[in-house]
């Protein structure tokens, strides 16, 4: 038995990464600094696998900004409006990833997507119609070669040909125009690799957990049947995850790969489709049983359980992460505050390379159920973890099918809300939060460490809301936020404030780029222990007599951006967490809040990939709960929520049936492709699509807004649009800020003027 990791976290434990690449586009350090922390890292992190006991360890899982990203660049996909900028080849890579103005020219970011079904998000590669793809970059054999150099064997990981292909975005010319090229490139990559003597190298195919056509099986047949001569010295090891390849399994498992990766944690039907199909001797199975995506300790009585089956089989297994690592926390070394008693159920990054060790060792043994490491796991599942509430599964029970509708109709409600704001056409908000600067970040550090009263913490946190409501009054914003200086995350903030949540103190994961966040823990049943942010919103709304927005996160977001219970339901999870966030929305109505804003920014994350799987085992349930936060509100209260960097055209009827006053999406990135779905399907709800990408540095034009604004007037009923930026602005600097939102209401104006 060997291991095998697919990936594995880069951001650094104490995020190393994401502070020295902000500053270097502060322009505080050199390019040679930042790559030589980037080097750094990545021999900490070989190390550790090393030192693991990790047979198979990944080499080009690093990543400056993103896998996709470096793929594209790999093969030259790069778009002519960043060559012409005429940057350095690593400053050419973050305009690409981030945006760019300055005096080489303006332009914008390339479009950036949801990672399948994780809170990563990827950037989308744009093929132009001239595009020359080819074999270019040298990135993945530079760290071969600096992994050898350190004594370490590592299989490079590349973004499959087909997986490429698939999320590319495309001008003109389609898909097809460029399979060839693709195929071409991939080719001088495997000879390079035998160059280099390269024993494996991992393509990375999650697409093929999607629902696949004859069209899209024919596709990935003629990729690979080309890619692979009979004579390749390097073995291809054909990676998925993030589901099962039902599809193409009985074909998969004929083609030349010398090892295929199958997920055994989210491929629902892995096992019986190899109990089905068998597998063949000649290949090594990279069986992933260590979940890749969740913090919970590996039960070895059902992974020894499975591993005997397959030995049984005579199947040649490795043992491996279901994804990369990636998706969790570097260790749990760093964690001080949680006591013993909840730390033995988490494994982390690091921790999974102990357990992928471990088990390695137990599957050897004559007799693994005599084994202290066995012994101790098996306590730890057996044992009662106390984490229910009566109190909690009782409410849940009363709930009933009326507790779903919120009476009267949308389309009446939306007239009366029209009345009773009598805010001007297209008006103009924010998605919520505003710059966290160094001192709102101070205050917020120093209260949690005692050094300044909750007193103080709350007069700075006044301060700080008073000067943003009146600098969103002097730009005329028609509605206005509270600016949220006293939240640390959307989910975090609420996670700490409801029952059942366990939190972290170093324990980040990358969201994208430099974004990093620090996920609660779902520990037990969750519940309001009293009002969250009713005393916040109060105060900015005393302030003004503008209206004034409640900012609130969802339940599926909550869920989605937690590390979810694996004892329990996704459905009863989400449910748990509705009634919680009701509590806090019925608040906020009694307290003189007329508008509630519920972001459900992660609402597709959990879609299952396949589209069979989408109401049954996801929006049947994840819908109704959010109509639960807020069935209970008077028609004159209104509703919004939002939503980011997620596909939503093809489930945009379930979105409207959210029935939600007014929706805000992010859109600029992906050019306003959602206008169209939007209209085909009489999207009711009121749409605010956003107008500029808050997650680039650059301050969009007014011009540039107003043509925005124009496209989208063709699209949705001008008395259906409001006018915001694609999502909150809390990671971005205030000048950026401020200049943006003028640009923003000046556009507004302008169009209005012309309506």
């Amino acid at each position: 038995m060997q291991t095998s990791v697919i990936g594995y976290p880069r951001i650094g434990t104490l995020r190393e990464l994401k502070f020295a690449s902000e500053k270097y586009f502060k322009k505080e350090i050199t390019a040679e600094e930042l790559l030589r922390t980037g080097k750094a890292l990545r021999k900490i992190h070989w190390n550790t696998q090393k030192n693991a006991g990790t047979d198979y360890i990944s080499c080009n899982d690093f990543s400056y900004y993103d896998m996709m990203l470096d793929t594209a660049v790999l093969f030259g996909i790069i778009p002519k409006r960043y060559k012409e900028l005429n940057l350095s080849e690593l400053d050419t890579y973050f305009a690409m990833a981030r945006g760019y103005q300055g005096n080489s020219g303006d332009v914008r970011a390339l479009a950036m997507k949801k990672w399948f079904n994780t809170n990563y998000h990827y950037i989308v590669p744009e093929v132009e119609d001239d595009a020359d793809i080819r074999l270019s970059g040298n990135k993945l054999w530079e760290e071969y070669a600096e992994a050898k150099a350190l004594g370490i064997e590592t299989k490079p990981v590349v973004i499959g040909a087909y997986t490429l292909l698939k999320l590319c975005r495309y001008q003109r010319r389609p898909l097809e125009a460029y399979i060839d090229a693709v195929i071409r490139a991939y080719q001088d990559l495997l000879k390079k690799c035998q160059e280099y003597k390269v024993a494996w190298i991992q393509f990375d195919e999650p697409a093929l957990v999607r629902d696949m056509e004859e069209e899209d099986m024919a596709l990935f047949r003629k990729i690979y049947d080309t890619v692979l001569p009979a004579g390749n010295k390097s073995c291809v090891l054909l990676q998925t995850y993030f589901g099962d390849v039902r599809d193409i399994y009985p074909e998969l498992i004929k083609m030349p790969f010398a090892g295929i990766g199958l997920d055994f944690v989210e491929g629902k039907e892995t096992f019986d489709l190899i109990e089905k199909y068998g597998f063949p001797q000649d290949k090594l199975l990279f069986a992933g049983l260590i979940n890749g995506k969740n913090i919970w300790k590996n039960n070895y009585k059902k992974t020894l359980l499975t591993l005997e089956a397959l030995k049984k089989k005579g199947i040649r297994t490795v043992l491996s992460t279901s994804c990369s690592l990636l998706h969790v926390p570097y260790t749990l070394k760093q964690e001080s505050a949680l006591s013993a008693e909840y730390l033995c159920h988490f494994a982390f990054a690091e921790e999974k390379l102990a357990e992928l060790e471990e088990l390695k060792n137990l599957i050897e043994c004559k007799d693994y159920h005599s084994e202290t490491a066995y012994q101790n796991n098996e306590r730890l599942f057996a044992g009662d973890r106390d984490c229910k509430n009566k109190d909690v599964e009782k409410r849940l029970s009363l709930v009933t099918d009326e507790d779903y509708i919120r009476l009267p109709k949308r389309s009446d409600r939306q007239k009366l809300q029209k009345k009773a704001f009598a805010l001007p056409e297209l008006p103009t908000t924010t998605i919520g939060s505003f710059p966290q600067t160094k001192d709102v970040k101070a205050n917020r550090s120093a209260y949690r460490r005692g050094e300044i009263s909750e007193k103080e913490y709350v007069e700075f946190s006044r301060k700080k809301i008073a000067e943003c409501v009146t600098w969103q009054e002097e730009i005329g914003l028609d509605v206005l936020v509270h600016g949220e200086y006293e939240r640390n995350d959307m989910v975090e903030y609420f996670g700490e404030a409801l029952g059942g949540f366990l939190f972290t103190e170093k324990a980040w994961v990358q969201s994208y780029g430099t974004r990093c966040v620090k996920p609660p823990i779902i520990w037990g049943d969750v519940y309001r222990e009293k009002p969250i942010t009713v005393e916040w919103s109060v105060y900015a709304q005393s302030l003004t007599k503008k209206i004034m927005k409640g900012m609130l996160t969802g339940p599926v977001t909550i869920l989605n951006w937690s590390f979810p219970r694996e004892d329990i339901s996704i459905k009863e999870s989400i449910s748990q967490i509705a009634l919680a966030i009701r509590d806090e929305v019925l608040d906020l109505e009694r307290n003189g809040i007329r508008i509630i804003q519920i972001d459900e920014a992660a609402l597709r994350e959990k879609l299952p990939l396949r589209k069979s799987d989408w109401y049954e085992e996801y929006l049947d349930f994840a819908i109704p709960a959010f109509r639960l936060t807020h069935s209970g509100v008077k028609p004159e209260t209104q509703i919004h929520t939002h939503m980011c960097y997620s596909e939503f055209t093809d489930i945009i009827p379930a979105i409207d049936d959210m029935d939600a006053d007014v929706i805000t999406f992010e859109a600029s990135r992906s050019d306003l492709q959602i206008l169209d779905s939007l209209k085909e399907h009489n999207f009711e709800t009121e749409v605010g699509p956003g107008v500029y990408d808050i997650h680039s540095p650059r301050v969009p034009s007014v011009e540039e807004i107003a043509d925005a604004l124009h496209i989208m007037l063709t699209k949705i009923d001008r008395e259906k649009l409001w006018i915001n930026p694609d999502c909150g602005l809390k990671t971005r600097g205030v000048s950026e800020t401020e200049a943006s939102l003028k640009n923003l209401v000046a556009a507004s104006l302008q169009i209005r003027g012309e309506v």
